[in-house]
């Protein structure tokens, strides 16, 4: 049994970082897609909703970079270019949204698709015995539960 630097099967860690790069792929979508709704948001919630925007960018951008890195420690290269990421993510370019409701909406679509995927990169994780990407993914799990709570309150 072949293991990668840090003692995983191999075999079982290219599944992970198979499913590492989808949720990075899709990670990069939502970024961007935040970022626009950041830029282009206007209206009588503006000040809300562009403070919490760049809040949820902010830590998509932190998760980017610990995925990455996950998948560099698992041994393997992470996607790096924008032609991966459209070309992997599920979660599409949010385009020409201007009205704030519908930014929302779509941030809370996104995330419940990064919710998804980091479920089943959880059940990947604790079937390999890897413990580390499956705390990493618990803790984006909790954290995203409460932005879905929160964004369906807004939306109520």
């Amino acid at each position: 049994m072949k293991t990668n630097d840090i003692g995983l099967e191999i075999k079982e860690s290219k599944v992970l970082v198979e499913k590492l790069n989808d949720l990075l792929a899709n990670y990069q979508v939502y970024y961007q897609n935040l970022r626009n709704f950041h830029w282009n948001v206007s209206g009588p919630n503006f000040f809300e909703l562009h403070a919490k925007f760049e809040e949820l960018y902010n830590a998509a951008n932190l998760a980017v970079d610990e995925t990455a890195e996950r998948i560099l420690t698992l041994g393997a290269r992470p996607l790096s270019s924008y032609q991966e990421y459209i070309e992997t993510a599920t979660i599409k370019e949010a385009k020409e949204i201007i009205e704030p409701t519908k930014m929302v909406e779509t941030v809370k679509s996104n995330l419940n698709t990064l919710l998804q995927l980091e479920r089943e990169t959880l059940e990947a994780a604790e079937s390999s015995n890897d413990a580390g990407t499956a705390s990493l993914m618990s803790d984006y799990i909790t954290a995203k539960e409460k932005a879905v709570w929160m964004l369906s309150a807004y939306l109520r």
